[in-house]
């Protein structure tokens, strides 16, 4: 109407050019600060980079690349080639199809590879270390490689026919759209499913017997199936199970019968459940081609084949023509079970005791008689097991080159939390046990997402015990380490849950003669960032240092910023700050920076990437201006004589990214 006023969009816009600007500054400030400090660490840093460089070649031998067996042929990759060798010549034969400066992307490494049932096509991601999202290359095999199509920002890709492949789209770490492409005589594109919810990430899987695509969409706490059947891949997708709050599924498929990994169910710990009796087989191929809702899959009709424990984690499940596989973790320890589908009995392995991580060799057939894995450990590097279905046993694949572990000690541990809650540590250290209160102790800890702390074999981490260190790992609540419930009680309103354990973890290291506080260091990444953080503001005594990678150590900030990417996704595992006030205050009392303030803190080293989409620098560049503030008024207003002012330096990378990098991008770090 006329005379009404127009709002003045200049003090917004003021206000978005004072932040980029005090951004700018900040960063700039400690961009000068580390480079006038790291020239003191100049010979260190040439000392362990020859270390880990000799201790790499040493244990690279047993690392192997992904590896795919279709017939008679072995597909594999190896420094950036794809390969083509037959089952029976063994890889010495092998035949380079490309490489990935064929194609033109000397800077990216090979993520995912997927090959057409017929192997006429290959479809592979290609990522840089610079971004999360990956290019999808569809190429056709034959004596000359040729490429079809390109297809930008793809997440997960599988083929659903000869020529036929299902991708999802990835746009601001979302990925919500899923497309079919087909590439014979009709060459077309089309939308197939749109997820609404920006809570939920859709990605795609193949059942192990190719009879099903399945297109899962997953929120942090719930989750919804669709089916393509891959006889019929231009059918719309079939709904196996509405979205139903706090219930998770993931589809198999076995002779004509759907199995379904869930929650549903007390306890809400994961179950196998199938779809009907084993007397009566249901026929999919009529109520799938109708395209309704797959009224057989229904939960009112899920029958219990195997339910898990309380404070059991499910690691993985691999389904066979006869068996399938569950590998379990319990108390820190591994475990493989195998249920027999023709003598409906459950046979339980416990894994050797200084395993702590599990990996399954790629796409392993589904008639085969052996199913090959990896263990490892933080020190111990990958080590190739193999279960036989035929013998019932465990066998231990030897590779002569590679040197054994056998001066290093595993210990677990059961520390009591605040609530009596018993929380698992592993404890590494070299068996040379005498003095280790004397010896500098390493703590590491992530509890958040049900996502268990990282436990991988890191050639750093073998170099600390050579050196004397203790290394612990604290498997606090928020994490996955005990089972979904383990996640629960450590998630939104029971986030101090995790600190706490944190903290009595770190006391009874002290407590039974592993190091002392004036020896400890805390290290954490990502989430984990959390409890570090706010540990150091509650508990500064317990430790003498912390080392923090891409830390998430502005929670409130983040979490009422709805505009960044991951916001709303989150709130399932923080809560909603901007709807509840409540839920507002409790974030307040245990964010690390909301509750800094003058201590004695310890040193801390962080490291943060300039291009991070998950964890904004702006929050870290903040967090450290205003503990670096801390520590010197605490300085200030202490008269101690010599009393120790803490370092807080932090290394910005103009290059790498909030996920996993190269081995020469993670040395340079």
């Amino acid at each position: 109407q006329e005379g009404t006023k127009v709002p003045s969009k200049r003090k917004q816009n003021t206000s978005i050019v004072t932040s980029d600007l005090l951004h700018k500054s900040l960063l700039k400030s400690e961009q000068k600060n580390w480079n006038s400090i790291s020239p003191t660490y100049k010979a260190m840093t040439k000392r362990i980079k020859e270390k880990l460089k000799e201790l790499h070649n040493m244990y690279t031998l047993n690392s192997g690349s992904q590896r795919m067996r279709l017939g008679e042929n072995v597909y594999f990759e190896e420094n950036g080639c794809i390969l083509l060798a037959k089952a029976d010549d063994g890889e010495g034969n092998a035949e380079i199809l490309f490489s990935v400066e064929d194609l033109g992307f000397s800077d990216a490494f090979i993520q995912r590879i997927r090959i057409s049932p017929d192997q006429r096509y290959m479809a592979i991601s290609l990522k840089s270390e610079n971004s999360e999202e990956a290019t999808c290359i569809i190429l056709k095999l034959g004596n000359l490689v040729v490429v079809e199509k390109v297809i930008p920002s793809v997440f997960s890709f599988e083929w659903a026919a000869n020529d036929v492949l299902y991708y999802t789209t990835q746009k601001n770490l979302k990925c919500q759209n899923v497309f079919m492409t087909t590439f014979t005589y009709q060459k077309n594109t089309k939308l197939v499913y749109t997820e609404q919810d920006s809570r939920f990430f859709v990605d795609l899987y193949c059942t192990k017997d190719r009879r099903f695509l399945t297109i899962n969409s997953n929120s942090k706490t719930s989750s919804e199936v669709w089916l393509v059947d891959c006889r019929h891949p231009f059918e719309p997708p079939a709904l196996v199970q509405a979205r139903t709050t706090g219930v998770i599924y993931h589809i198999e498929h076995r002779k004509d019968q759907l199995y379904i990994l869930t929650t549903y169910g007390e306890p809400a710990e994961y179950k196998a459940i199938l779809t009907d009796n084993y007397n009566h087989r249901i026929n999919l191929d009529t109520y799938c081609r109708s395209y309704r809702n797959i009224a057989s899959s229904g939960k009112e009709n899920w029958q219990l084949v195997y339910a898990l424990g309380k404070k059991i984690k499910l690691v993985d499940f691999e389904m066979f023509s006869d068996d399938c596989i569950m590998f379990l973790k319990n108390t820190g320890h591994l475990y493989l079970n195998v249920i027999s589908f023709v003598s409906h009995s459950v046979q339980s392995i416990k894994l050797p005791t200084w395993a702590c991580e599990f990996e399954l060799e790629s796409h392993p057939e589904l008639t085969t008689s052996t199913c090959y894995f990896q263990l490892s450990s933080p020190v111990h590097p990958p080590k190739r097991f193999a279960y036989s279905f035929k013998e019932n046993n465990l066998i231990e694949q030897a590779v002569q080159e590679v040197p054994i572990i056998s001066n290093c000690h595993t210990t677990r541990l059961l520390a009591k939390s605040k609530d009596e809650t018993l929380v698992p540590i592993t404890v590494f250290h070299n068996k040379n046990s005498k003095g280790l209160h004397r010896r500098p102790l390493l703590v590491h800890v992530y509890g958040a997402y049900g996502i268990d702390l990282n436990m991988s074999f890191k050639e750093e981490k073998l170099m600390l015990i050579e050196e004397g260190w203790i290394l612990a790992y604290c498997h606090v609540r928020g994490g996955g380490e005990q089972g979904l419930g383990w996640h629960r009680d450590g998630c939104q309103h029971n986030k101090l849950k995790g600190l706490h354990d944190l903290r009595a973890c770190i006391r009874l290291l002290h407590q039974l003669g592993f190091s002392q506080p004036k020896h400890t260091a805390l290290a954490a990444a990502s989430a984990g960032g959390v409890l570090a953080g706010a540990l150091s503001n509650t508990d500064p005594a317990l430790i003498r240092a912390m080392v923090l990678q891409a830390p998430f150590v502005d929670v409130l900030n983040t979490m009422m910023k709805t505009h960044l990417p991951l916001t709303i996704e989150e709130q399932e595992e923080w809560g909603n700050p901007l709807e509840d006030e409540k839920c507002m205050k409790y974030i307040k009392s245990y964010c690390p920076y909301q509750n800094i303030k003058p201590q004695c803190y310890p040193s801390v080293f962080i490291t943060a990437y300039e291009n991070d989409e998950r964890i904004p620098l702006t929050g870290i560049l903040q967090y450290v201006q205003k503990l670096r503030k801390a520590a010197l008024d605490h300085a200030s207003r202490t008269s101690k004589k010599g009393h120790w002012i803490p370092n807080i330096i932090l290394d910005v990378h103009a290059n790498g990214s909030h996920c996993d990098s190269s081995w020469e991008q993670s040395l340079n770090e």
